[in-house]
């Protein structure tokens, strides 16, 4: 079976705090192919991170439940899908506001999406109470934009 992508990856594992390092150290590994800066795997590390956190700590809340990542590689950009099987999100737009945390309690800072949208191109909600959350996020490495441009030219002037 071949896939329509330049790459792709899937992982699955348990909603446990440790796994969180687990996927951002895989995901920087599988987009490391692209020859990204180091404040590229940064931003794609802390979004994952805050993705994965997500699912743990609202998403699963005090039980254990099976988090997904898809990676997928397009030319020069990665697409990453984080989902969870959890309680769903009441209220989107409310959880996507600055400083919000439906867990006052802990001492989140309420921050998460706000990051993940500043440190990814895109970034995509969806989500239906008691089954689940699903986040999409899109990032284009810009070296590897730059040389697939030089390249272009260099063809073009043959």
């Amino acid at each position: 079976m071949f896939s329509k992508y330049d790459n792709e990856m899937n992982l699955e594992f348990i909603s446990k705090s440790n796994n969180e390092a687990f996927a951002r150290i895989t995901v920087a590994a599988f987009v490391s192919g692209l020859d990204p800066t180091i404040e590229e795997i940064a931003d794609i590390k802390t979004a994952v991170s805050e993705a994965v956190t997500n699912c743990i700590i609202h998403g699963y809340e005090n039980t254990e439940g099976l988090i997904k990542m898809h990676c997928t590689i397009e030319d020069n950009t990665i697409f990453i899908e984080i989902s969870d099987n959890g309680k769903g999100i009441e209220d989107i737009n409310l959880a996507k506001e600055p400083l919000y945390t439906s867990k006052p309690n802990l001492e989140r800072s309420g921050m998460g999406f706000t990051i993940m949208e500043s440190f990814m191109d895109e970034i995509n909600i969806e989500s239906v109470l008691n089954l689940g959350t699903k986040i999409t996020m899109k990032k284009t490495i810009k070296k590897a934009k730059k040389e697939v441009e030089e390249n272009n030219n260099v063809c073009n002037m043959a």
